[in-house]
């Protein structure tokens, strides 16, 4: 989700429009009291926008650095700093009318990092114009680039903690459960359920466009996304294809928005069917020769050896790194 402005409007009809949209009841309405933004700790300007438009306190406005509020396309280019919009998820969150909570900045960081205050919507001011030798020269119309999380706000207007627990994942998550025989645990344990959910839902999307399994370019991405998912179904203790019965239920869930998912529905289930048992047909081998390799006290993976769990048992090299560093 997002709304542009191209040398039209600019900081203040942003803030002012996105505001509006979050807590007005004619749209999300989230309750005010659970908001909070940030801005680069140079913009001035944007501070006191929100200090003015919806009558923010200083202590509910955060100035962070480049690395969390300014963006830029490369290292030249259009640029400019961001602000952002906070939910804050924690249970017992204040309602409407008690007396605020005063959190540091550097608890508002740690609080935001663990995924607790939940950014669901960043506004970007294009105004600046970086050359070579990192001149940032204002452009002659600045612009306003913003980008909103659909499916975070679900989670938000929902009352869930993270976006595989809204109604777009839990029926893939129980359908993991089903087909693995073992329920779903929302916490750090259901990593595997949730890694399965989503690579289901790339991988039907992937398939539907056009894109084929293969060891180059666009396919070797989908190429490793689904032996990704394989190997997590594996953790789950399941030996046989799991993402190809997920990837009905995301044409059932979806295929009314997206009519090429019915379309291709069969094609896509049959991919992915014949591509997780060719990996399957070599994944024992490829993590007995890895058990091996740690069981002989080697603190790294030769090339050589990284090469051959790529070559003759079908590793990409990225789940070869993932395997290792689970092994330290």
């Amino acid at each position: 989700l997002g709304n542009f402005s191209f040398g039209d409007y600019f900081k203040r009809d942003a803030i002012r429009f996105a505001w509006e949209f979050v807590t007005s009841k004619q749209f999300l309405g989230i309750d005010p009291v659970r908001l909070r933004v940030t801005v680069h700790h140079t913009d001035e300007e944007a501070r006191g926008l929100w200090r003015e438009i919806p009558g923010l306190p200083d202590h509910r406005i955060y100035g962070l650095g480049d690395k969390d509020n300014f963006w830029q396309m490369g290292d030249t280019g259009p640029c400019g700093p961001c602000t952002e919009i906070y939910v804050d998820l924690r249970q017992g969150g204040k309602a409407a009318g008690q007396k605020e909570e005063v959190i540091p900045q550097a608890e508002f960081e740690v609080l935001a990092e663990s995924g607790q205050m939940l950014e669901i919507w960043n506004l970007v001011f294009m105004q600046f114009e970086r050359s070579a030798d990192g001149t940032l020269t204002p452009l002659p119309k600045p612009s306003v680039d913003t980008g909103a999380g659909l499916e975070r706000i679900a989670s938000v207007l929902q009352g869930e903690d993270s976006n595989f627990h809204t109604d777009l994942f839990m029926p893939l998550i129980q359908r993991v459960a089903q087909l693995v025989g073992k329920p779903y645990d929302r916490g750090p344990a259901g990593g595997s359920f949730r890694v399965l959910a989503d690579h289901a839902r790339a991988v039907t999307f992937l398939l539907a466009d056009g894109v084929y399994p293969s060891n180059e370019g666009r396919g070797y991405v989908l190429r490793r996304i689904l032996r990704r998912a394989v190997r997590h179904a594996w953790l789950l203790g399941r030996k046989e294809p799991t993402l190809a019965p997920l990837t009905e239920l995301v044409v059932a869930e979806m295929g009314e928005a997206y009519p090429e998912l019915r379309a291709k529905a069969a094609y896509v289930a049959d991919v992915t069917r014949q591509e997780e048992e060719r990996f399957l047909e070599t994944i024992d081998g490829g993590l007995r020769r890895l058990e091996e390799l740690v069981a002989s006290g080697a603190r790294s993976i030769p090339g050589a050896e990284a090469f051959k769990l790529y070559d003759t048992f079908g590793f990409p090299i990225d789940l070869t790194q993932i395997l290792a560093g689970e092994r330290g």
